[in-house]
């Protein structure tokens, strides 16, 4: 059996922010965009979540939910750099290490270098490693796969450490809200909800079948994690070759309006979030429509240099929907795609702004 942790970093951006001026320590600060134009929320504080501010709000909301809050521009180049240090503590342990992003990553310690029999005992000097050497906290999750090793790190946040061991996962995973389960986003969450299914031992009753009609190829994977199953593989060395978010909705929305509008900004901002938080930047932005009779399309444009910024992506968009044919039709589903991924290094050189770019082709 497998031996899997999963290291997640607490409110990682904030808490750099706070290690590097500790007058903020207690204050609720919040990393992100100008709440003064259309910044969004990259993380929080636990002094601002008690507000109710959480990851990709609106800043001009989290201000209004928090007048007194700190506001703090993303240096995401620092992120990085804290980030590798922190990737250098897991490597003594393992190579088997799969970073999902700046602040979260897969350890497959069953077989390690220090030859530790325990995952826990790992995932304890770790978060010790971490604290003594970064003054940062990170919560871990053990188990013996990596969907119960991610639900575990987070749930006991700060600095925390579960373990669920295969005798108990099944009632852990009974007991667990459906909004908790890897793949149930809102929009699957209302789905889930209006047939009953509220917690894991109500997802647990329904048939593969059923759920594959509904879900497609998430259901396979649903119908599996309620029972504990995950054979994904950590990956080492994890690179991803497109970032993307879409929406589907309730009621369909007209393409050229201001509802659609909202969306696709609110996807930008989504995209922009993640590439950040890996310090990357795309070379190609895709736009997916998938009309209110179920056909679908997509329209896809080169940059001319990397971008991640939202007023940027969104630049493209515009330009990509004016490339629809029959912008009339209703649409039941919006979303944005940045490929061609480029990390620092490969960018160097790439200075040239998108509106002076423009400027050149007026």
């Amino acid at each position: 059996m497998r031996k899997i942790v999963h290291i997640d970093m607490d409110a990682f951006y904030a808490q750099v922010e706070v290690r590097e001026n500790p007058s903020l320590r207690g204050k609720p600060v919040i990393v992100g965009g100008n709440p003064d134009a259309r910044g969004v929320v990259a993380t929080c504080s636990y002094e601002a979540r008690k507000f109710g501010i959480h990851s990709a709000m609106p800043a001009r909301t989290a201000r209004q939910l928090c007048p007194r809050a700190i506001f703090i521009k993303p240096r995401f180049d620092v992120y990085k750099t804290v980030s590798t240090q922190i990737g250098e503590i897991f490597r003594r342990y393992t190579d088997q290490v799969e970073f999902l992003s700046l602040d979260e990553a897969f350890l497959d310690v069953t077989e390690n270098k220090k030859g530790i029999p325990s995952a826990t005992q790992i995932a304890k000097e770790i978060k010790k490693a971490i604290y003594e050497e970064l003054n940062l906290t990170g919560s871990a999750g053990v188990s013996y796969n990596k969907f119960l090793a991610k639900i575990a790190s987070d749930y006991k946040k700060p600095n925390g450490l579960t373990v669920i061991t295969p005798e108990k996962a099944q009632d852990f995973l009974d007991a667990l809200p459906i909004n908790k389960f890897f793949l149930v986003g809102k929009v699957t969450e209302e789905e889930l909800r209006r047939i009953g299914v509220h917690y894991g031992r109500d997802l647990r009753k329904l048939e593969l079948d059923y759920l594959v009609s509904v879900f497609k190829k998430r259901g396979y994977m649903l119908y599996d994690f309620a029972r504990g199953i995950d054979n994904r593989e950590v990956e080492n060395s994890r690179i991803r070759k497109s970032i993307g978010a879409e929406n589907t909705f309730n009621e369909d929305v007209n393409l050229i309006g201001v509802e659609a509008e909202n969306y696709l900004k609110e996807l930008a901002q989504e995209v922009s979030m993640r590439v950040k938080k890996r310090a990357v930047w795309g070379k190609n932005v895709t736009i997916k429509v998938k009309f209110s009779d179920f056909t679908q399309i997509t329209r896809s444009m080169m940059t001319p240099y990397p971008i991640s910024e939202v007023d940027e992506i969104m630049t493209y968009v515009h330009m990509l929907v004016s490339k629809v044919e029959e912008p009339e039709q209703k649409v039941r589903l919006l979303g944005i795609t940045l490929s061609h991924l480029v990390d620092k290094e490969e960018r160097k050189g790439e200075n040239i702004s998108l509106f002076e770019y423009l400027d050149t082709l007026k």
